[in-house]
């Protein structure tokens, strides 16, 4: 905790360490050792955030096209071209975000990716309702400085339920937000990687933690009482689950920072470590001012 708030204060984030009296005074229901209090933070309800500026986006002249997959991405000295089902788009420049997909967008490119898209299926619970209102700030443990995954936090949605996630677990579908989450083709394509099984090699018993966690809501539960030892198990109401993208590299490396792939009128965004989502719009800001410096 102490090396966090030292990286917190050299990043000129407010906070302050607070004791374990403290902690209980603010937060009655949690257990700690001791805490980190951030004073600048917030929720926000982000599917609500991303409908509103995709709608200020058309305002302004943009266009938005759903279900239409590409194809395939050729470039010259001129123009971009962009092969979908729908026809071919021409661009002056491309800022390609393509998340789960971002490896399969790069070799269409005819960029050699260099690494592979991992999906990480996080699943989460909403707590009873009895606990609404008795917890009043976002509560996160202190994360592996190994692993790019914050751990099972608390989260205190604008509506004012109270979420409990995510875990980690290894997806075997990009897009895997249903009941029944395997894909042959993207279990082919993530086994046939030798970078997967480097992975899993140096990551075997964390990854099957997380699988406990999955399959066994007690053990789910006891990552959970370590700071809020008053849940049962009635307390977990299944919630909508996550999906991570997560870049690895050829050697078996967890890409914990941004990667980026880069041509002369394209810029590919291919891992996005959380806090993404909260950083989103400096995020989008330096990425148009990359591509308007290199025009």
């Amino acid at each position: 905790m102490q090396d966090l708030y030292q990286r917190s204060i050299t990043n000129i984030v407010d906070c302050r360490l607070i004791s374990a009296e403290a902690l209980k005074d603010m937060e009655p229901l949690i257990d700690g050792l001791g805490a980190i209090q951030v004073e600048a933070t917030g929720i926000v309800d982000y599917k609500d955030v991303c409908q509103h500026m995709a709608s200020e986006f058309v305002d302004r002249g943009g266009h938005v096209e759903l279900g239409n997959p590409v194809l395939n991405i050729d470039e010259n000295d001129k123009q971009i071209s962009v092969s979908t089902r729908k026809g071919i788009r021409y661009v002056d420049k491309m800022v390609c975000c393509a998340g789960l997909q971002a490896d399969r967008l790069v070799k269409l490119h005819g960029i050699s990716p260099h690494f592979q898209i991992v999906p990480f299926r996080g699943e989460y619970y909403r707590l009873s309702r009895r606990f609404e209102g008795a917890i009043k700030h976002l509560i996160y443990p202190i994360p592996d400085p190994a692993m790019p995954f914050l751990g099972i936090h608390l989260t205190r949605m604008v509506d004012g339920t109270l979420t409990v996630g995510p875990n980690a677990v290894l997806g075997f579908k990009r897009e895997g937000y249903g009941l029944i989450n395997i894909s042959l083709k993207d279990s082919v394509c993530m086994l046939s990687k030798p970078g997967f099984w480097r992975l899993i090699r140096q990551y075997i018993k964390p990854g099957m933690g997380e699988l406990k966690n999955a399959w066994f809501k007690h053990a789910y539960l006891q990552q959970v009482r370590r700071y809020l030892p008053g849940i049962s198990p009635e307390d977990l109401i299944p919630f909508p689950a996550g999906i991570r993208a997560q870049a690895v590299l050829s050697d078996g490396t967890l890409v914990h920072d941004f990667l980026f792939k880069e041509t002369g009128r394209g810029l590919h965004v291919c891992n996005a470590p959380s806090p993404a989502a909260t950083s989103a719009i400096p995020i989008g800001e330096y990425l148009c001012d990359h591509v308007s410096r290199n025009n």
